[in-house]
């Protein structure tokens, strides 16, 4: 699943999102400085094994290296999906 759609942040609702058609894959955030805490991220059921998510984290880091943040996963998800990118992850 590729979209051309970007990450955007949602600083009413404190999560990063990025929309698929009509549904919205997004993480729920903490910023501290130059870290950036993902504590859920949340893919609808539709999009669930289609890669959503993939690609919204792979945005979703470049947003955190053009911001030079730093990423700590509390999600599972999060967490397992960056186990292979250290420059980022503290």
């Amino acid at each position: 699943m590729t979209t051309n759609n970007q990450v955007t942040y949602n600083e009413a609702e404190n999560r990063y999102e990025m929309p698929f058609g009509n549904l919205v894959v997004y993480a729920n955030v903490r910023k501290d400085r130059n870290m950036l805490y993902i504590d859920y991220v949340f893919a609808p059921q539709e999009l669930r094994g289609k890669g959503a998510a993939g690609e919204f984290m792979s945005k979703l880091m470049n947003v955190v290296r053009a911001e030079k943040m730093k990423a700590l996963p509390l999600c599972g998800y999060a967490a397992s999906w960056l186990d292979g990118i250290a420059s980022i992850r503290i």
